[in-house]
């Protein structure tokens, strides 16, 4: 288990007179006279190209831009690799909030992590916050007054993708699913909203994370005669599946995949032969306006990559974070919270975002089609907008919610 901390800017004073919104002028309240930040990502495993490196440089350019302090203090960011092992995640959260001095966690990737690392953050009333996990039941059964889920979600990702395949005539489906908490919320979605608009689903198989040949699961899902597999999976599992499904001649057959979770750096790494015309929802799109472009291009500086939807996310949680801390004079988890739900999302990210009461933020997810090699101008120019789903209409509405603090 590697701790990584790095801190971006020298010891300052405690405390200084502070004005904030809505209060009288006071002294400000860090703990330990440090705001410390925690990231648990996968830095070496199946997700470390979709979180990983690039979440924690989204991160530290977050500290840097607000010139690595708040109310005086310096602000550090920490990261840990958890292995995707849901018991290092949890063991790693339980020291940061007892020993290690972390204010909040602002990101978990994968959600088996992300639901063990919950846990400890209810238990320590400690804020966390989630950009890499998808698993819908963060804001439902096991939401909490500490929690906010960030970028995406497998309600989010269904619902768009899945409506728009099926109206494209796309209405019988097999899912091959990652056989863990994120996997089966993104199949039971996505099946759901299949069998919504008419269609049918005909089956389905769990395959291990991580897991390495799909060929008895493509077998599966070519025998089942199908119009549309539904990959519920991610990262390394998603890319995977789509390289054997081309050897196996399966889209070459009549098939269509669906891939429910697909990233920018999938599908750069695919290249647009084998991803041409795929249908994909994401929360973010370098290059969807003036804004998202130029904090895209110092990002791509620094990491040689455009980023995705989780790490652009990262950033944009850090600054809403530390904006809290500012406006509540404190770090005190409760103050912050109350700041960070009060304050509207206002960035290159979202605009008009808001934190509703299970912990989801609202926001604008985006429908993509993957560009043609001839339509490409370069080599991140892989998508086109389809549309625009409004946040109220691409997550859950509040109404199906089985978060126990929505009040119904």
């Amino acid at each position: 288990m590697a701790w990584q901390g790095a801190a971006c800017a020298q010891p300052a004073p405690a405390a200084h007179s502070q004005q904030t919104a809505g209060t009288v002028s006071r002294a400000p309240r860090i703990s330990d006279g440090v705001v410390r930040l925690g990231f648990l990502l996968d830095m070496s495993g199946l997700y470390a190209d979709v979180t990983g490196p690039g979440s924690a440089a989204a991160a530290r350019m977050a500290v840097e831009d607000v010139g690595g302090k708040v109310l005086g203090a310096p602000v550090e960011v920490v990261v840990a690799d958890h292995q995707n092992k849901p018991d290092i995640a949890a063991a790693t959260a339980r020291a940061w909030f007892d020993t290690g001095g972390v204010d909040a966690i602002l990101d978990v990737a994968a959600s088996a992590t992300a639901l063990a690392a919950v846990d400890i953050a209810k238990a320590k009333n400690k804020v966390i916050v989630f950009n890499g996990p998808g698993a819908v039941r963060l804001t439902n059964e096991a939401c909490s007054p500490v929690s906010v889920h960030w970028a995406y979600d497998t309600y989010a990702l269904a619902k768009s993708t899945a409506q728009a395949t099926v109206t494209a005539g796309g209405d019988s489906w097999f899912f091959v699913t990652a056989d863990y908490a994120f996997g089966q919320d993104l199949e039971r979605d996505a099946s759901a909203v299949v069998k919504a608009n008419g269609g049918k689903v005909l089956g389905s198989v769990r395959a291990p994370l991580n897991t390495a040949d799909f060929s008895s699961f493509l077998l599966q899902a070519q025998g089942s005669g199908a119009k549309v597999v539904g990959l519920a999976n991610a990262g390394a599992d998603t890319t995977n599946a789509i390289k054997q499904a081309a050897e196996f001649g399966l889209t070459g057959g009549g098939q269509t995949l669906a891939g429910l979770l697909v990233y920018i750096s999938d599908v750069h790494g695919l290249g647009l032969k084998a991803t041409q015309g795929m249908l994909l929802t994401e929360g973010f799109y370098w290059d969807l306006n003036d804004e998202t472009r130029a904090w895209s291009k110092r990002y791509f500086a620094r990491v040689g990559k455009m980023p995705n939807m989780s790490q652009a996310g990262v950033y944009s949680t850090v600054m809403h974070y530390l904006k809290a801390v500012e406006r509540a004079g404190t770090d005190e988890t409760q103050a912050v919270m109350a700041a960070m739900r009060e304050m509207p999302v206002d960035d290159f990210y979202a605009r008009g975002g808001r934190i509703r009461e299970d912990g989801r933020m609202i926001h604008d997810m985006y429908l993509f089609r993957v560009k043609t090699p001839d339509e490409s101008k370069g080599p991140w120019d892989l998508y086109t907008l389809v549309a625009t789903i409004p946040g109220e209409q691409a997550f859950q509405p509040l109404s199906a919610s089985r978060c126990p603090l929505v009040k119904k």
